[in-house]
């Protein structure tokens, strides 16, 4: 696990990230773990569809409720308030696979 040193950066980010594995030993091919038989996946380039974004998925950058969902080419995502997610939209265009944008909910009345 890497951590960014204190002083450096937001400190209010609270990110981790795990940089890689190394030493491990690939597995045979038939490897079974845990009971299950592995098998290789087939890609079809189709987009697995989206579920709505809730108030548990929280903004990447400042920790506020996310409207946006951006995926990556890498299977990757990340989630943005709507400020954020205007504030780099140009440059998220440029590298997301696909980006979902539910802002237009904070515009919609409550239901009463």
């Amino acid at each position: 696990m890497w951590r960014t040193p204190l002083g450096v950066g937001n400190a209010d980010a609270w990110v981790c990230v795990v940089l890689s594995c190394k030493g491990r030993k690939p597995k045979p091919e038939g490897y079974q773990a845990g009971g299950m038989t592995r098998r290789k996946a087939t890609l079809t380039g189709a987009i697995a569809p989206t579920k709505p974004l809730t108030a548990l998925d929280v903004c990447d950058r400042c920790g506020a409720q996310a409207y946006v969902r951006v995926l990556l080419a890498n299977s990757g995502e990340l989630l943005f308030c709507a400020h954020h997610g205007r504030q780099h939209a140009k440059a998220l265009a440029k590298v997301a696979v696909d980006i979902q944008d539910e802002s237009n909910r904070l515009s919609e009345p409550q239901p009463q």
